[in-house]
């Protein structure tokens, strides 16, 4: 859920490219993970490899022949078992918050590739039926004016609901 991000025009896709590969488009996400973070602001960089399966399903692991990935994590909020993280990219690789919180050992609440398969059921009969992964904020120079623009978009109501019943 959260900000997707069409150009309509050709040379507005090519000017977005750009500002993506200078680094210069600001991604932020929300995500529940399971446990408690233990910090208030992490930087991670771990490198990624994209290999595919024998049944030909694209996955992504934690490897230093990968390309380099970087995730900021700030902490929003904690229960006993669960933390709400802010993630920031600062690179933008495939499947790169999933990978890098599966690998700390934080698996995101509803991840049916990389997350914790008996949480992930407790969680849809607790309520949660999809994973807890929302691109809630991108900010770019826009392609045409060249003035700063920031996208939101809120948390959906399933998602907000079910943080109420971790409360």
């Amino acid at each position: 859920s959260g900000v997707l991000l069409l150009a309509k025009k050709r040379s507005a896709l090519t000017a977005l490219h750009g500002e993506l590969r200078a680094g210069r488009v600001k991604k932020y996400y929300l995500t529940l993970v399971k446990g408690k973070w233990r910090s208030q602001r992490q930087s991670v960089r771990l490198s990624l490899h994209k290999y595919v399966l024998a049944s030909g399903e694209r996955r992504v692991a934690v490897n230093a022949a990968g390309q380099e990935a970087h995730t900021v994590f700030e902490l929003e909020q904690a229960w006993r078992e669960f933390s709400l993280l802010r993630a920031e990219l600062k690179t933008g690789r495939t499947h790169q918050i999933r990978v890098h919180l599966a690998y700390l050992g934080f698996p995101i609440a509803g991840d049916d590739k990389y997350g914790d398969p008996e949480l992930n059921k407790r969680l849809a009969r607790a309520g949660l039926k999809r994973m807890f992964l929302h691109a809630g904020s991108i900010g770019f120079k826009h392609p045409a004016t060249g003035s700063m623009l920031t996208l939101d978009a809120r948390l959906p109501d399933e998602l907000q609901a079910f943080l109420r019943t971790l409360d």
